[in-house]
């Protein structure tokens, strides 16, 4: 016999018998009912209903599914333009707006005269802002102005000195040359003096043998002694003449400096024109001449015409009064005297500097803030009075995490919303440089890590970001002022310097400094 679990109730029912080999009914037993089976008329409907809930409950989880695609693909439709501008840019809160700011100091010392501005006040590029006493420093206007009309007057006046001294070396060049014609005219003299000594001579001997020949005449009769006293008298002539042209030929030779000597007269030095004490007197003077006016010649062994061959050649055409202008311009008298007014007008232009320095002006358009100076003060050169911050010239800077900089570059477009405005107002701009060095390395007292201590913390670049098409009159930002930046990182970079993350090198005019020293 075997028996079936019917749940909570017990069925025995009738099992072959081996023996037997029949079916027989089994003994009777208790049964055991359940509440269910209780009701048996009840239970057999319900069980013909169990396909029919289970359908609907199968429905009901397929409306439910197609309701959640519907909300999930309508949350996707109404949110595409949030999920493409996430995965299209690369965004900090760790930014803020800066600017340019002037601080306006006077360059002069002085007392505070006048103060026209106050804080928060918009001034424009060339306002007046703080004017200082300006009577000291006209006071020293009016000192270096006569102190140049002083320095001109020294100027002509030594200019009229190098001018005389000029003169007189020309004066002394003339001399020079007239000296040396008037050896080569003495010489000239003493040549002929000598010739006619030699001439007196001959009509010494001429006299000699007609007195020899009147004395035979008159020892023959054919001569009387008036005649023989006429011979003698002649020779006696050309005796005394023969002596006197003796005398005037070493008369000459002392003129010219020379020793006597009767045997040689024209015993002559061939450099005597050279070697005149006249001409080496003036020589001497145009040397003295010369150098007042700061002119050496390249040897002190020159001779006269030495000299003057060498004034020539560095005259321009060779010509005197051309080399006399240089001695002029050159001078070092007129180029001290130059000197000095210069120098007291360059004191003058000082002075009159520091003149138009008590007046403080604006050097850019901007707002007058931090202004900490009264009429009355006092105030140094350098010391702050107040500062002007520029509308225009102002940026952001964003402090971009070092694993998002690969994807930044110059040129990039920029949307920045700003706390002040929230979404009213929505600004744009385009990346114009990188920082050469994170936050941490650019203070002031960087980290050493070198020490053992390091720990790796992710750094933050500034980068900068210029506005494009900003208005200060309507929609003004203020320096300082909490920004977000959304960077389009898979747009185009475009202006200048795009696709960059280094600015080219910049035209930066070069001066030379001798063209600094002539300004």
């Amino acid at each position: 016999m075997q028996a079936e679990n019917t749940g909570a109730g017990f069925r025995r029912d009738l099992v072959p018998n081996s023996e037997e080999g029949a079916q027989q009914p089994a003994a009777a037993a208790p049964v055991i009912l359940t509440a269910n089976q209780a009701n048996g008329s009840q239970t057999e409907p319900e069980n013909r209903d169990a396909p029919a809930v289970k359908k609907g409950s199968r429905r009901k989880k397929l409306t439910v599914g197609l309701i959640g695609l519907v909300l999930l693909l309508s949350a996707c439709w109404l949110l595409r333009s949030w999920i493409w501008f996430a995965l299209n840019t690369v965004s900090t809160d760790d930014a803020y707006l800066d600017g340019h700011v002037t601080m306006v100091a006077p360059r002069v010392s002085g007392q505070v005269l006048k103060v026209l501005v106050d804080d928060n006040q918009r001034v424009k590029k060339g306002d007046l802002l703080v004017q200082l006493d300006p009577e000291p420093y006209r006071v020293q206007v009016a000192i270096s102005l006569s102190q140049v009309k002083a320095a001109e007057s020294d100027v002509s006046v030594t200019r009229a000195d190098v001018e005389k001294t000029v003169a007189l070396f020309k004066s002394s060049w003339f001399l020079l040359v007239h000296s040396m014609e008037n050896v080569e005219k003495q010489l000239a003299m003493l040549r002929s003096n000598v010739a006619l000594v030699d001439k007196e001579i001959a009509t010494r001997v001429l006299a000699q043998k007609d007195l020899v020949r009147i004395r035979e005449l008159v020892e023959r009769g054919a001569a009387t002694a008036e005649d023989l006293d006429v011979a003698v008298a002649k020779l006696n002539e050309a005796e005394s003449n023969v002596t006197s042209a003796k005398e005037v030929v070493q008369e000459n030779r002392t003129d010219l400096g020379l020793p006597v000597d009767i045997e040689k007269p024209l015993d002559v030095p061939p450099d005597l024109a050279e070697t005149y004490s006249l001409v080496r007197e003036a020589q001497a003077n145009m040397l003295q001449q010369l150098a007042s006016v700061g002119y050496v010649p390249n040897s002190d062994k020159l001779t006269p015409t030495g000299l003057m061959q060498q004034i020539k050649k560095e005259s321009p055409r060779g010509e005197l009064d051309l080399f006399c202008r240089q001695l002029i311009v050159n001078a070092p008298q007129i180029k001290q005297a130059e000197s000095r007014l210069v120098e007291s007008q360059k004191q003058l232009a000082s002075a009159e500097l520091n003149l138009e320095y008590c007046n403080l002006y604006s050097e850019i358009d901007g707002v007058i803030t931090r202004r900490n100076v009264n009429p009355g003060n006092y105030v140094d050169p350098g010391q702050s009075v107040m500062a002007v911050r520029s509308l225009t010239e102002i940026w952001v800077n964003a402090n971009f995490k070092e694993t998002q900089l690969d994807y930044l570059r110059i040129g990039q477009r920029v949307r920045l919303d700003f706390d002040m405005y929230g979404d009213t107002h929505t600004f744009y701009g385009r990346i114009t440089g990188f920082s050469m060095g994170t936050g941490q390395t650019l203070a002031l007292l960087p980290p050493q890590n070198a020490t053992g201590n390091f720990i790796k913390i992710v750094q933050r670049l500034p980068v900068r970001i210029e506005l494009t098409d900003y208005n200060p009159d309507q929609d003004t930002l203020f320096t300082g002022l909490s920004a977000v930046p959304y960077v389009f990182y898979k747009e185009p970079a475009t202006g200048p310097n795009a696709g960059m993350r280094l600015q080219r090198n910049a035209p930066v005019p070069s001066v030379a400094p001798a063209q600094l020293e002539s300004e």
